[in-house]
């Protein structure tokens, strides 16, 4: 009974999980299908210059011909030159500035001394000027409206009366004051006396109406034609094998326009909407099946495929995001990011097939998509490509270089093919690529986020941990420095092994590091920790001493996850001895109380045995290290028969059946070990 419940408990968490899966993709094509653009597409993809190679193309309807934006803002600039700014006259300035004046001149006249019989002269000539200045008109000339001359026609309106002038025959304050001086100096008086009291009273009465001058401008705007002729139903838009000249793609350009208004109108959306759900859908299947065929680890962790649905369906829901908000180039956004991610944390054939099936997607709602496609996918490669092997942060910038590079030489290649000239490239077009760029260097903090989100551990967490300065690593130099420089060495054995039979080197190097922490506990109860002759075993019983060095493999799991090392690393504390036994105190046991029955599992490790070529790989490389340290007198020889006599062993205890390891990669690890053994020790090779 207990056996059948734990089988129906296992069937039904494997049915939980595939549920959880079936909801997770159908969730990532809901959102997807959800977010983007809900309107037909065009079906054509053209460029000036270019061929047309399809068929004759027959307008199915009337449409009207699109202006270009040039000739639109062409028109409105002459729309607007034909705006006279208006100006509303204030006939109470005149009256004010001369009451103003009256009262100042008396009270001048007094201080200054002048000749009292002179004085009504004097008020006389200063109100005639103002009057004079008034009757033509004083304002501020507008920048706005000086096209080709300073001066420009005003409309000025009177009681609202509109009446026509020009800035020439109008005076601005500096031009009512010359005016003055030049009167003035026709007169015999003191012009400095009247100057002074005439500029002080000389004010705009021609005011800008600024609401009025703008409301004309927005009607003649409004009233500007965006077409320019028509398309009738049936005639010819462009012939097989012409050339798209500017006019024949301003009409390709109008006949898109009129499809998607004329589909936005009648186009049935609920078929739109089917036919996005279909496509994305086809996506998101393909990726599954890739998973299952070629990553079942993956396809298996839902947490895993939840973080690579994620990621499609943020990239994917930003470019809807972009078309909606007009995003004036939609190669702004990061597509490259994509590929990044899922290299560092996954592999190379599952990014790259990742950004494939994005880049497919996005192609349907990008404009030019062939042209998108090629800069994306060829961008995306090289992100791939350029960190195949990261082992250093900078490697970021300097796979960001490449894209840069990889993106100006197909800009360069493909202005050549739609232009024919190099001057007539904008480079300002590049622009938006160099941005797309330095977003991709977002993938850096992202991948941290996902890491410590999903628990993954990607290369960059694996190089901060092979960093001997961490915490734990530093500790277990000091407190156990013969244990430190032994998990140094393994490293080295285990990294060069599985950099040649095909691994991660990084993360046996990390595992390598860590496999022995566990012996912090009691270091000295470990032979290459002992330097005073002292050995703490020699008052144990051999149980008890058998059951110390075993537990160190308990201890430094427990030690690593109290520190926060990923599971994967984890997994190389647990698995290095396998579930060996500790031969040395069984031996000597069984040696010593040979009458004596004892329990074979007090002695042997708990397991389990390695499950993955990089533990295969280190637990070799730690028993071949440790057991060359007890080599009297190592030679050629006797470290080929050491490396030999324990491979061996550990296939026949069957160490290695759950590794992927054949015999080929063995006899190679052999080799390797071997080779690097004698160069530790100095051994001289027999030629």
């Amino acid at each position: 009974m207990a056996k059948l419940s734990s089988s129906r408990q296992k069937a039904l968490l494997r049915k939980y999980a595939f549920n959880l899966k079936i909801v997770m993709i159908l969730t990532s094509i809901c959102v997807i299908v959800f977010t983007l653009p809900k309107q037909a597409k065009f079906r054509y993809e053209y460029e000036k210059g270019r061929i047309w190679n399809q068929k004759d193309l027959i307008s199915p309807y009337n449409f009207a011909i699109l202006k270009t934006t040039q000739e639109i803002e062409s028109d409105k600039a002459s729309a607007l030159k034909t705006i006279k700014p208006v100006y509303q006259l204030d006939n109470d300035i005149k009256q004010e500035q001369e009451d103003g004046f009256k009262n100042d001149f008396e009270i001048k006249w007094h201080d200054a001394g002048l000749n009292d019989r002179l004085k009504a002269r004097y008020l006389t000539v200063g109100l005639n000027l103002l009057g004079d200045i008034y009757d033509k008109g004083v304002l501020s000339l507008n920048v706005k409206y000086q096209h080709n001359a300073e001066n420009y026609p005003v409309t000025v309106l009177n009681h609202n009366v509109a009446g026509e002038k020009n800035t020439a025959d109008l005076l601005t304050k500096e031009r009512a004051q010359s005016y003055c001086e030049k009167v003035l100096n026709t007169t015999n008086l003191d012009k400095a006396f009247l100057l002074n009291l005439l500029q002080n009273r000389i004010q705009n009465n021609l005011i800008y109406d600024d609401k009025l001058t703008n409301r004309l401008e927005k009607e003649v705007l409004e009233g500007i034609s965006v077409t320019s002729g028509m398309v009738q139903k049936g005639e010819v838009i462009v012939i097989k094998g012409s050339v798209i000249n500017n006019d024949v793609y301003q009409k390709l350009e109008s006949y898109k326009k009129a499809f998607e208004d004329n589909a936005r109108i009648n186009g049935n959306r609920n078929l739109v909407l089917l036919g996005q759900f279909l496509l994305v859908s086809i996506v998101i299947t393909l990726l599954i099946v890739f998973l299952y065929l070629f990553r079942k680890d993956i396809y298996y962790d839902n947490r895993l495929v939840g973080l690579i649905l994620l990621v499609i369906t943020a990239m994917l829901g930003t470019l809807s995001w972009a078309i909606k908000i007009q995003l004036p180039n939609l190669y702004y956004i990061p597509y490259c990011i994509v590929p990044l991610i899922i290299r560092i944390l996954f592999d190379t054939r599952l990014a790259l097939n990742i950004h494939l099936l994005v880049i497919l997607v996005a192609g349907f709602f990008v404009p030019n998509s062939f042209e998108f496609a090629f800069f994306e996918i060829t961008s995306g490669m090289v992100a791939i490509y350029s960190i195949k092997n990261l082992i250093r942060r900078d490697q970021f910038l300097t796979s960001a270089a490449i894209i840069t590079f990889n993106y100006f030489v197909a800009f360069v290649g493909i202005s050549f093919i739609r232009e024919g000239s190099f001057m007539n490239i904008d480079w300002m077009d590049f622009f938006p690529f160099v941005v797309s760029v330095l977003l991709t260097l977002l993938a850096y903090p992202l991948i941290y986020a996902f890491e410590r989100v999903f628990g993954i551990t990607s290369e960059i967490t694996l190089i901060e941990l092979t960093n001997t300065n961490a915490t734990l690593l530093r500790e277990l130099a000091f407190s156990a420095p013969g244990t430190f420089q032994h998990s140094l060495q393994v490293a080295n054995l285990a990294e060069n092994a599985i950099y040649s039979i095909g691994g991660n080197a990084l993360l046996v190097r990390a595992g390598a590091l860590y496999h022995d922490i566990g012996k912090l506990e009691n270091p000295l109860y470990f032979i290459e920790n002992q330097s005073s002759g002292f050995n703490p075993h020699d008052k144990l019983p051999y149980e008890e001493s058998a059951q110390i060095i075993i537990r160190h493999v308990s201890k430094g799991a427990e030690l690593a996850r109290k520190h926060s090392l990923p599971e994967i690393v984890v997994d190389f504390i647990r698995t290095h001895h396998g579930n060996t036994r500790v031969d040395y105190f069984y031996q000597s046991f069984l040696k010593n109380y040979p009458e004596k029955g004892i329990d074979e599992n007090i002695f042997r490790y708990p397991g389990p045995v390695p499950f993955s070529k990089e533990t295969g790989v280190l637990m070799l490389a730690d028993s071949v290290e440790a057991a060359s340290r007890s080599l009297r007198e190592p030679d050629a020889q006797s470290i080929s028969n050491l490396v030999d006599r324990i491979v061996s062993y550990k296939l026949d205890q069957g160490q290695l059946n759950d590794c992927d390891i054949t015999l080929k990669d063995l006899q190679t690890i052999k080799d390797i070990f071997k080779k690097m053994l004698m160069s530790i020790y100095h051994v001289r090779i027999d030629y």
